[in-house]
């Protein structure tokens, strides 16, 4: 690997390697030979991105494009470089961490750090092509994740409030405990709790109201900031993949998550099972000796594998050819665990197809019909 990548590096190519941090990233710089030709550390802003890519040209790389850069933590702290990098015509691939037995033999900073993740290019290891993040997949991703958290505090506001009422005094949980959730959360944001004074029994049943309606309030407001978000991922998704949300069982939330997994240039996948891979849901070699077998991936983008477990269950209630497929399946004594893991193999490739189009070959369908993709 590492030979064919040296044969096939233009004579002028240099070679850089990027430890990224919050603040502050270090490169350094190797020939197609392997030599070490300098190093530099830059602030993580605009002109700091600017100064490395002028730097690595000066190395005697006649144009960005001879560049090829390995970048550690392309999605988090090297996202703005990776991005000035691509938009310049330079050849990225994202590294991970350091080999722990290297970096045991040869101790640790951020200048050996970042000459490792160029040696990997020359070594063959880094292979793997960053997600863009300059399209309207980063706009899914930053308005799915602020959606996301908008229902985790919501959802934990609701079991503060339905705790609270167990322990309100009598008199307030016999009016708000039998009413259904809207009239509850309506009733407790329209309380009024009145001054937190003595005596002491009118101070608790204020506090108590205080309370719930701050509880139910703050429910209400992350329900109207939720119900927003959603529309606007409804309009991108509908805009950007219409016939991923025409598929059985994709709704707004699970199309969100497949596009940002595969991101905004799903065509750096080069094939289905590596986006099956990707989402975990690729079977595991796990033999040894004379016992061949696979094990369950768990690896991969969780939200994406947990996309396709709620699609395949969809399906499996709502859908009559994969119905009539788990029947089959089962008789033949898989278990339901099995089924849906196979469910999700399937929906990861068909997925990958209306993703990234392949020239109108057919796919087989999971009722045996075939269709153009």
């Amino acid at each position: 690997m590492a030979s064919s990548i040296l044969t096939s590096l233009p004579s002028a190519a240099v070679l850089i390697g990027v430890d990224t941090h919050k603040d502050q990233h270090v490169a350094v710089a190797l020939d197609r030979h392997g030599a070490v030709l300098g190093h530099l550390q830059i602030p993580a802003t605009s002109k700091g991105y600017q100064t490395l890519l002028e730097w690595a040209v000066g190395h005697g790389a006649l144009q960005p494009a001879d560049l090829l850069v390995a970048l550690e933590g392309s999605g988090s702290y090297g996202a703005g470089l990776c991005r000035h990098l691509l938009a310049a015509g330079c050849s990225v691939r994202e590294v991970s961490r350091p080999n722990r037995q290297l970096r045991r033999q040869h101790g640790k900073d951020d200048w050996i750090d970042a000459e490792m993740a160029a040696r990997s290019l020359l070594a063959g290891t880094a292979t793997a092509e960053p997600k863009a993040s300059d399209g309207q997949v980063e706009m899914l991703r930053l308005l799915k994740s602020t959606k996301d958290s908008a229902v985790h505090a919501r959802t934990k506001a609701i079991n503060q409030l339905k705790a609270l009422l167990v322990t309100v005094p009598a008199a307030l949980r016999e009016q708000l405990q039998n009413l259904r959730n809207k009239e509850l959360l309506q009733r407790c944001a329209q309380l009024r709790p009145g001054a937190i004074t003595t005596p002491l029994d009118a101070a608790r049943l204020a506090a108590a109201r205080l309370a719930l309606r701050s509880l139910a309030r703050r429910i209400q407001q992350l329900s109207a900031e939720i119900e927003a978000l959603v529309l606007q991922l409804d309009a991108i998704t509908n805009e950007l993949a219409p016939q991923l949300k025409a598929a059985k069982g994709i709704g707004t939330d699970n199309a969100s998550a497949l596009l940002i997994a595969a991101g905004d240039n799903p065509q750096r996948l080069r094939s289905e099972a590596a986006f099956a891979s990707l989402c975990g849901v690729a079977p595991m070699p796990a033999s040894s000796g004379k016992t061949h077998r696979h094990r369950l991936n768990r690896g991969g983008n969780r939200q994406a594998n947990s996309a396709l477990y709620r699609i395949a269950l969809i399906r499996l209630r709502w859908d009559e050819a994969t119905r009539a497929y788990a029947e089959r399946r089962t008789a033949e004594g898989k278990s339901k665990l099995e089924i849906i893991r196979c469910l999700k193999r399937f929906i990861a490739r068909q997925v990958y197809r209306l993703l990234v189009p392949t020239n109108g070959q057919a796919s087989t369908c999971i009722d045996g019909q075939t269709q153009p993709c």
